[in-house]
């Protein structure tokens, strides 16, 4: 054989291999639980009180949380931790929360 029948073009294998692949199943594997409702939390922070306290509280009551300004937020689905997060401004009148980390254990930290 010469050198010449040896050679082949790269861009045909490619486009060869490329075909013979099958695309990722992920996304259609998942549409069975698509339509699955969650429950999703993002909490502020955490308070005890006595329950005559909390029968005191009114209009306007203040309740002091265990978390400071600018501390990250735990977010929850099912009542499972499962990340961090920050409180953001989507509009002048309504907030969101950002993911800032994913929490593999599931455990709340207090």
């Amino acid at each position: 054989m010469t050198d010449t029948q040896n050679n082949f073009d790269l861009d045909d294998v490619e486009a060869v291999s490329a075909q013979s692949v099958e695309p990722p199943r992920f996304a259609h594997d998942l549409e069975a639980i698509y339509d699955i409702p969650v429950t999703v939390s993002a909490v502020l922070g955490r308070a005890n009180m006595q329950v005559s306290q909390l029968l005191r509280l009114g209009r306007g009551a203040v309740v002091e949380l265990d978390r400071k300004v600018g501390d990250s937020i735990d977010i929850l689905v099912n009542n499972r931790l499962i990340a961090r997060g920050e409180v953001v401004m989507v509009d002048e009148n309504r907030l969101g929360v950002t993911m800032t980390e994913i929490i593999k254990s599931g455990k709340v930290k207090n």
